[in-house]
């Protein structure tokens, strides 16, 4: 059987920028299980697309997301990147 998802590598990425936006491109890569060339390329692809914005700060860059962009497939479209990370965030329980 083969091993399949329901979110995509670039899904995954995304999570990981939001929940740390000075995160490093090898901790996000570990993370997600991919190469550090795959996620520099799919955080290039977000960049080009405007979903995120990639600052340098130092040696090492700061990531901005851009939460009022839509999602990219046709049926999804009325949804923003916005909602998908809230509908996956780290929750803390009411204390």
């Amino acid at each position: 059987m083969a091993n399949w998802t329901f979110l995509t590598n670039h899904a995954h990425v995304l999570m990981c920028v939001s929940e740390n936006p000075n995160v490093r491109l090898r901790d996000v890569a570990t993370q997600v299980g991919i190469t550090e060339r795959a996620a520099q390329r799919i955080v290039t692809e977000l960049e080009e697309a405007g979903y995120l914005e990639r600052e340098r700060e130092g040696r090492r860059n700061s990531y901005r997301l851009n939460p009022a962009m839509p999602l990219r497939h046709p049926l999804d479209r009325d949804h923003r990147i916005g909602e998908l990370l809230a509908a996956f965030a780290i929750r803390t329980p009411a204390t």
